[in-house]
């Protein structure tokens, strides 16, 4: 698995900053894979509509439930755009005490607020993640587990008191977050 975070290369090689001001690292998660129910810690704004306190549930990698105590059928309409919606696109770290969490905001513009706390984005995923993407179809980055969609939206999970395990492919766990933030 690849994680990117800070600037990048376009294609052409030219360095840019992509998402200023940013704390994330982030990488595509391997489509439907993710189980189990995340839980919003801050609101989304999504095409006017703010959605709050809600939860999403997965199984087999798909969003198979959505809750929310405002803006449920916006959250509902996420998961409708496409085939590929309803999968996971992206999965970022983002430390607690980030410099955007802390003016305590909500810019209702998630370029911003996705870099107040660890995240999820719902479709599509990031196929530069892939060593030699550019040497690969759309459909071959797909048969590789990178979710395909039209949309990309992401939503806060982080918390004060996140933690978080990685499990390398031979099963040792490593702590990646703790408190909220970096545990190394």
């Amino acid at each position: 698995m690849t994680f990117l975070g800070g600037g990048e290369n376009t294609l052409g090689g030219i360095f840019f900053q992509p998402n200023i001001p940013s704390e994330e690292v982030f990488t595509t998660p391997m489509r439907g894979v993710a189980e189990g129910i995340v839980y919003s810690s801050k609101p989304l704004s999504y095409n006017g509509v703010l959605i709050e306190d809600f939860s999403v549930r997965f199984h087999e990698g798909k969003a198979v439930e959505v809750k929310a105590a405002k803006g449920e059928e916006a959250l509902k309409s996420i998961l409708s755009i496409d085939e590929g919606s309803a999968y996971l696109g992206e999965c970022a770290f983002v430390p607690f005490e980030s410099p955007i969490n802390q003016t305590g905001l909500l810019f209702y513009n998630t370029l911003f607020d996705e870099n107040a706390a660890c995240h999820l984005a719902l479709g599509r995923g990031f196929s530069n993640l892939y060593k030699d993407f550019e040497k690969y179809t759309e459909e071959e980055l797909q048969s590789f587990g990178i979710n395909d969609s039209s949309s990309h939206v992401d939503f806060m999970i982080g918390t004060r008191d996140m933690s978080i395990i990685g499990i390398d492919d031979k099963g040792a766990e490593y702590p990646i977050f703790k408190d909220g933030t970096w545990a190394f």
